[in-house]
């Protein structure tokens, strides 16, 4: 069952640990085959050099086992909650990269400051609202994903398919698992600069509207001129 989409899925994971998005078993990817509502992830705990494609797991969106033989992912019903609300992605990946992290820990978005984050997220990376005990204690990945979800309430996510955890780290999406790799790679580009830019200035100021939505929008407009036709 979903013989390709498992292949995708595995090769998503070993991306992350091949770049060094995902230290040890620090992340997880998955892809949603919209048809059957047939949710493919990483397995719990599992070396990204040991995994094969057949110890995928397959659930559907109430996370029940549809096929596979071991535990899935923990971020599962993260994953599920994303896969509900943002109807236009295929893929989810959430790491624990460097830089994207000390952003979620410190509990700061990553500001739009220059055209690099803007040719890909249109405006700053938002940081989501710390869980409460009650959340935490009760169904803790789902409200991860409940929280991210919150956040979005006026925000579009495909012109900002990135979000950081409060505390925690980052979940980013695309329209398939393997856009949502490189989404995740870029994440931490951005998030490296941004890093830099505020230590050599702290008083940095933001891109403006204008440069902003030149550089989103030529590369995702209606009328985007970047690449080949």
């Amino acid at each position: 069952m979903h013989l390709d989409l498992r292949d995708e899925v595995l090769t998503a994971n070993v991306e992350l640990s091949r770049r060094g998005l995902a230290k040890h078993t620090f992340g997880n990817a998955s892809a949603i085959d919209r048809a059957t509502g047939h949710v493919v992830i990483k397995p719990s705990g599992v070396p990204y050099h040991a995994m094969t494609a057949s110890d995928m797991v397959i659930t559907d969106l109430d996370g029940k086992i549809v096929e596979g033989t071991l535990r899935p992912s923990s971020d599962l019903a993260t994953h599920i909650e994303l896969y509900r609300a943002f109807r236009d992605i295929g893929g989810v990946v959430h790491t624990h990269s460097h830089f994207a992290t000390a952003w979620a820990q410190s509990l700061h978005e990553i500001p739009c400051l220059g055209t690099t984050h803007a040719d890909y997220f249109h405006g700053a990376v938002p940081l989501t609202e710390t869980l409460t005990d009650e959340e935490i204690a009760s169904q803790y990945e789902r409200n991860t994903g409940l929280a991210i979800v919150r956040r979005f309430h006026d925000l579009n996510p495909m012109e900002i398919p990135a979000v950081l955890v409060a505390s925690h780290a980052s979940f980013v999406w695309g329209p398939t698992v393997s856009a949502a790799v490189e989404t995740a790679d870029i994440l931490e580009e951005v998030a490296r600069m941004a890093y830099h830019a505020l230590t050599l200035d702290p008083g940095g100021e933001q891109i403006s509207d204008a440069l902003l939505d030149k550089h989103f929008l030529r590369k995702h407009g209606a009328k985007a001129t970047y690449g080949q036709k």
